[in-house]
Parts: C-alpha cells; sequence; structure tokens
C-alpha cells in the first residue's frame, strides 16, 4: 500500500494548480529546486513519472493525473474534517445535497429558505442520475443524496421518506385526455432523459395488452431541462411522464391534467448520507428539511 507523503502531494498539488515550478516555490515560500526535490520523492513513492516536462511547461502522465485526483480529495476531506471539529451549529457551514432533477425542482425552493434563514449556511446542489448520487455520497462529495431504493451499502446510512407516484401529465385543454395508447401517440410524448424507463413501468401496468415498449412510442418533443419539461404539456403539444414532485412546483397547475389511471405506480424515496454523518447540526438540519418536503408528496 502507497502512502503518500502530505508534504509532498500538497507541492505537488499547488504545482498543478500554478503550472510552474517558480510560482509554486513562491506561493509555498519554498526554493524552485524544493521544488523539484518534492516532485521527484513523490515520484519514488509512487513508482512512476508525474510530469511529461515541455520547456519551461509540463503535462500530467497518467500517474499524475490519479495522482492528482487523489490529492484533491484528500484536501477536500481534510477541510469537511476542519469544519466539523471547529464548530458544529445547525446554521452554518457548508453541506452538499443531490437527487434527481424530478425531486430537486421541489427541494430546492425550500433550501432557498433554509439560507434566507441562515446566511451562514452554504447549499450545494446537484441534479444527478441515482448512479451518481450514490457514488457521490459514499466517496464524500455529497453528504445527502436522494434515491428511488435502499442501497444497502455498509458505509451509509439509509432512510426511508416515503414514496411518490409516478404521473401520467396530459395537457388540460382536452387535447390528450384519451386513455387508450392510440389516443396518447395522436397526441404525441414530450420525452426526457427519464421518461421511456418511467413508460415501461406505467404503461406495462395500465397497458398490458397493447403496450410494446417504450421505443415503439410516438415522440413529439426532447427536452432536458427539468424545469421546461411541461411547458410544451401546458401548450397542448403533448403529454409526459413525471415523477410528482417534478409536477407539484410547477406554476400554472390549471393547465395540467394529471391522469386517474386504473394502476397507480409509487416510486420510493431513500434519504442516503455516510455513517455518522447525521450527528452534524448543519446536516441534520437539512436532513430533516428534506424529510419534510417528502412528506408533501403522499398520496
Amino acid at each position: 500500500m502507497i502512502m503518500l507523503d502530505s508534504r509532498w502531494l500538497t507541492t505537488f498539488l499547488v504545482l498543478c494548480e500554478t503550472g510552474h515550478f517558480t510560482n509554486t516555490a513562491n506561493r509555498l515560500h519554498m526554493t524552485q529546486p524544493g521544488v523539484s526535490q518534492h516532485l521527484r520523492k513523490l515520484e519514488a513513492e509512487v513508482g512512476k513519472p508525474l510530469i511529461f516536462q515541455h520547456g519551461k511547461s509540463f503535462s500530467l502522465t497518467p500517474a499524475g493525473e490519479a495522482v492528482r485526483a487523489l490529492g484533491q480529495a484528500w484536501q477536500h476531506e481534510e477541510t469537511r474534517l476542519r469544519e466539523t471539529l471547529m464548530f458544529d451549529r445547525a446554521d452554518s457551514g457548508r453541506v452538499a445535497v443531490a437527487s434527481s432533477g424530478s425531486f430537486a425542482t421541489l427541494l430546492y425552493p425550500a433550501l432557498i429558505e433554509e439560507m434566507a434563514e441562515a446566511p451562514a449556511l452554504e447549499i450545494s446542489y446537484e441534479a444527478a442520475p441515482q448512479h451518481r448520487v450514490l457514488d457521490g455520497v459514499v466517496d464524500g462529495r455529497f453528504d445527502l443524496g436522494i434515491v428511488g431504493y435502499d442501497p444497502d451499502h455498509p458505509r451509509l446510512d439509509c432512510h426511508y421518506l416515503g414514496r411518490e407516484e409516478l404521473c401520467l401529465v396530459l395537457p388540460q385543454n382536452g387535447r390528450c385526455r384519451g386513455f387508450s395508447l392510440q389516443d396518447l401517440d395522436a397526441c404525441g410524448l414530450i420525452a426526457h432523459p427519464d421518461v421511456f424507463a418511467y413508460a415501461d413501468v406505467l404503461f406495462s401496468a395500465n397497458f398490458p395488452s397493447a403496450f410494446r415498449g417504450s421505443d415503439r412510442l410516438k415522440v413529439r418533443s426532447t427536452i432536458n431541462q427539468i424545469s421546461q419539461i411541461l411547458e410544451p404539456v401546458a401548450s397542448g403539444i403533448g403529454y409526459t411522464i413525471l415523477p410528482r414532485s417534478g409536477v407539484l412546483p410547477y406554476p400554472q397547475q390549471d393547465r395540467l391534467f394529471i391522469a386517474d389511471l386504473n394502476e397507480r405506480i409509487y416510486l420510493d424515496l431513500w434519504l442516503l448520507s455516510r455513517r455518522g454523518r447525521l450527528s452534524v447540526a448543519r446536516i441534520q438540519r437539512i436532513a430533516n428539511m428534506i424529510q419534510g418536503v417528502a412528506g408533501k408528496l403522499a398520496a
């Protein structure tokens, strides 16, 4: 197992940032030969060269890229540890959250209110696919993540938040009011990155004899901005499928119609955190707020 010297690693990270040995030496109050010596010792520990030199400039080798990524992760964790040890207040510090884009439309306005009440509270939010949310919580990039299943991971605490309905959303003007697949195809699907997976689940349950797969649905328009998906639906252009969290924040609810299907489909919501992280006051504050927001989705 390679144990990298933190001093040499710090020098290397600054060198990567500045791109220049002299600037690195000035920033770290070292001599230029001292910077070079730290680099050589780090390369000796790794067993591979970390840079390609091109005159006075350089580029990173694959090993250099890997060491830089490791060093950046180490600095991030060190910063978080220092913040935790120095103070533990619910109204200050940084909290990183991630969820699906649909849940983000419902959750982020509530996070804005939290930041307005606590000016020293910094919240970073990322809308991401479920696998990225899970990986980010495991490796410490996110303090809290919301996904649709219990990953049963040994490094995580997982709390069931409840469930939300998967909604077939139609224009209120009646153009797509028919509930058969033929009626829906005549209207046209407003597609987004998750819609085909949603359609496979929802339509298989409600149209078992007629549905032949989401790849056969007639697409009228495609969009990947979660905040814009319902605009063409409200305008009567087509229908779409979204979790309820993606529908509730839309400001013109009177222009939408949610179909009352025979087989209602629900998606689970789970809150993930690294083991022990909920003991940090600011993270617990946001976790409690997320539970309250998820409660609004109860059918």
